[in-house]
């Protein structure tokens, strides 16, 4: 075992081999291989080419070298088509600190059963006149800088809970075709996370409805790990254990405190509001999502009729229901 492997646990180094190909006897050696490549992509200002940041990459793409090497130029590429949201990128930032004690991310004490991260959003949360979808995209970016750094979350991974319940028609008018992309860009395409199911709960017809447009943006991988369970808490229990869960899912434990990861990020700076700016702050988020989207995205915008949507019958929702991949 090298240096790099020195916060592992004895499974989660026995999982990295058997799962990710992870050798320490190679390590360096295939840190390096990706490093070389740097040089190829001279159009991209690479910040960071130290051996514990590449390794992380190394992990989210089971050391196939080429792929590690692209989702790392891909990461920094998002960064710089889009400027403007890693702007003040930190915790204290009025628009991320906002989204993050409405629980923007939340994140559960209790690891699920193969030892990764269990994130939770509950979507109706979204306070429209205090910050806007773009923040939350950023909270949940810069929360996630923080957890994987923990070597364990870049070997096992994580798990997304979205509770839709209350979430409005209204707030779903809000999530067009640009900001999906440009979420699905920065979490999908962009960032060394393992995420190993996200799982939607309490969803109206509006966000199948949704759904349809993003899938043809996602990876194969990806939708094979999205679960649709609606109001059926048991298909979720089968596969996040209830004893882990707070009572809003169904769970056995107290309801979730929203405040929770805000608190471990901002620490004594929780409860100072002194910097925010309700003006500054309430730009339309159409403006935002224009502004802010990625110069790549190339692809039409699609167009949905809710009338012919809501019309969706439960053979063809049954049929979004993937089962349970893992690597």
């Amino acid at each position: 075992m090298t240096h790099l492997q020195a916060g592992l646990s004895p499974e989660t180094l026995e999982k990295a081999r058997l799962e990710l190909n992870e050798n320490p006897d190679t390590l360096h050696q295939d840190i390096q291989e990706v490093r070389d490549m740097v040089i190829t992509r001279p159009d991209i200002g690479f910040l960071r080419t130290d051996d514990a940041f590449i390794l992380r990459f190394l992990r989210a793409r089971k050391f196939h070298h080429f792929e590690a090497f692209r989702l790392l130029a891909q990461y920094f590429e998002y960064r710089q088509q889009n400027l403007d949201m890693f702007k003040s990128f930190k915790a204290t930032d009025p628009g991320i600190k906002q989204a993050l004690k409405d629980g923007f991310p939340g994140g559960l004490a209790n690891l699920d059963h193969y030892g990764r991260k269990i994130l939770v959003l509950f979507a109706a949360n979204w306070d429209q006149s205090r910050y806007t979808l773009v923040d939350i995209l950023r909270a949940i970016l810069l929360s996630l800088e923080a957890m994987i750094e923990d070597p364990e979350l870049q070997v096992n991974g994580f798990v997304l809970i979205i509770d839709w319940s209350n979430f409005t028609f209204k707030q779903a008018s809000k999530l067009t075709p640009n900001m999906l992309r440009l979420a699905i860009e920065g979490l999908q395409d962009s960032f060394p996370a393992r995420f190993g199911g996200i799982h939607f709960v309490n969803q109206p017809w509006y966000i199948h409805a949704l759904y349809t447009v993003i899938r043809p943006f996602l990876k194969e991988k990806t939708r094979k790990r999205i679960f649709l369970h609606g109001n059926n808490l048991n298909s979720l229990h089968q596969l996040i254990h209830p004893e882990i869960l707070p009572s809003e899912f169904g769970g056995m434990l107290p309801p979730y405190d929203m405040g929770t990861w805000a608190r471990t990020l901002l620490d004594h700076e929780y409860d100072d509001d002194s910097e925010y700016n309700v003006d500054s702050y309430n730009m339309p988020v159409k403006e935002v999502d224009k502004e802010l989207s990625p110069k790549s995205m190339k692809r039409s915008q699609s167009v949905v009729d809710p009338t012919a949507l809501k019309r969706m019958d439960k053979s063809e929702e049954e049929n979004m229901q993937p089962l349970l991949a893992l690597d």
